[in-house]
């Protein structure tokens, strides 16, 4: 049986993490073990072994972390060590910095002044100004490492598609772009965070359906209104609410896409759901 989209992925083993992984980082130096905990953590897989290679390096237990990823601007090496010297000039213990085709991604420990933001504008003058940059998001633990190193990877192969990106960029501005790529964590935040909040607890609660209305209607509060048998007034105040619980505007254009994909997502998750409890 195929496995479905909406189920989480397995993770893969890692490719050189099999049997004990003191026997596996013998002859190895620090920059080889870096190499390799990066390479696992962009390939999905979060698993205790890769924990270990983390601890090595000096990682402790029970971390936050993101990540921020672009084009070196003077090379790789080059790169890599200016963040390192600008994340422990901010007071940071752990940094681990790879590379992914041309993208060079840090992975670093929250800590302190060690915020997405403060690092970001410490270390952007290492990446090219001209290509983008990508801030991921705060997650915890070896799994959420994994998953804020894939998230600032994916919304960097999603670039192309967007208008005049911002830069910095956080890897949520590209939510649709990514969920289309298959990144599983965009449809689970488009599903979670957006059609969930629309949808709400209550079946009763006409939010999702005014939004919904909304964007088949190509943003005409009247045309809405007509379909729902409301006043306009009660359609802005709808949408109004729909921002403040989402935190994405339909009159927008491009918030108006982010919703009708998480609309799009969230309306088949329902119904596979509903499926599966036949």
């Amino acid at each position: 049986m195929t496995p479905s989209m909406w189920a989480k992925p397995r993770r893969r083993h890692a490719r050189a993490a099999d049997g004990d992984v003191l026997a596996l980082l013998q002859g190895r130096g620090d920059g080889q073990i870096e190499s390799l905990a990066f390479e696992c953590l962009a390939d999905g897989v979060a698993d205790e072994r890769v924990m270990s290679l983390l601890r090595v390096l000096g990682w402790r237990d029970g971390f936050d972390c993101f990540a921020i990823a672009g084009t070196p601007e003077n090379g790789f090496a080059a790169t890599r060590d200016g963040i390192r010297a600008a994340v422990s000039d901010l007071g940071g213990d752990a940094c681990l910095v790879g590379l992914r085709g041309s993208a060079c991604v840090a992975l670093i420990a929250l800590r302190d002044a060690v915020t997405p933001e403060v690092t970001c504008t410490a270390v952007s003058p290492l990446y090219a100004d001209d290509a983008p940059l990508c801030i991921g998001p705060v997650r915890q633990d070896v799994e959420g490492a994994s998953r804020t190193v894939v998230a600032v990877l994916s919304a960097l192969a999603a670039v192309p598609a967007v208008a005049s990106p911002p830069r910095p960029m956080r890897a949520d501005d590209v939510l649709p772009e990514r969920a289309l790529l298959g990144d599983q964590d965009a449809r689970d935040e488009l599903y979670a965070s957006v059609y969930l909040s629309l949808r709400g607890e209550n079946a009763d609660d006409p939010t999702l359906g005014t939004v919904t209305a909304f964007l088949r209607s190509g943003g005409s509060l009247e045309t809405t209104a007509k379909e729902l048998n409301v006043h306009p007034n009660t359609v802005r105040y709808r949408l109004k609410r729909a921002t403040e619980t989402t935190g994405w505007d339909a009159t927008d254009s491009r918030e108006a896409y982010v919703l009708q994909t998480a609309i799009a997502v969230g309306l088949m998750r329902d119904a596979f759901e509903a499926g599966q409890k036949r």
